[in-house]
């Protein structure tokens, strides 16, 4: 049986989402301390903008979907973080896998992620002024960056070696190694 490309990293997503779930679910978690970003980066370098964009909307969803938060914020946040997954492959194509080119894009990507979700999200689906919305993202923004560098500093080298490269994660090397047992 042939098993093509685009399957094989399917245990790997499940993996990079279950990461994204079970931080995100931790009690008594720092505000704004998630893990999308960090984990979206090391997908990107291996698979493609299409490939991060959908790690990246989909971790937001299916979270949400589980966590039964769906809104239309939902979509907002999803989309937003797809942009920054297709941004994450366009930055960090041609480097290696590094937490200083981690770290450097996670600023970036968080400043972007918080301006077009912080500044949106509070005035057009709560009433909030664009002043209000602007002040009050910035604490949350500090949260954001200090939660992303670290993740990316700590996390995102680790899951690129020990999940994205990791052959032995592979579907056809699972099956392989299910017929020989």
């Amino acid at each position: 049986m042939k098993i093509t490309s685009e399957f094989q990293a399917t245990i790997k997503y499940i993996i990079g989402w279950g990461i994204v779930f079970i931080i995100r679910l931790l009690p008594f978690r720092p505000p704004n301390f998630e893990p999308v970003l960090s984990i979206t980066m090391p997908f990107a370098k291996k698979f493609g903008w299409l490939g991060s964009m959908l790690f990246a909307f989909l971790s937001i969803v299916l979270f949400d979907a589980f966590t039964d938060m769906l809104g239309s914020w939902t979509l907002i946040t999803g989309v937003t973080y797809a942009f920054v997954g297709l941004g994450a492959y366009f930055y960090l194509r041609n480097k290696p896998n590094s937490r200083k080119h981690y770290v450097s894009y996670a600023v970036i990507g968080t400043l972007f992620y918080d301006a077009v979700t912080g500044l949106s999200t509070g005035p057009l689906l709560f009433g909030q002024s664009f002043s209000e919305a602007f002040y009050g993202q910035i604490p949350f923004t500090i949260y954001h960056l200090l939660g992303n560098i670290t993740f990316s500093f700590l996390a995102s080298p680790y899951i690129y070696k020990w999940v994205v490269e990791n052959k032995e994660l592979e579907v056809s090397m699972l099956i392989s190694k299910l017929r020989t047992t």
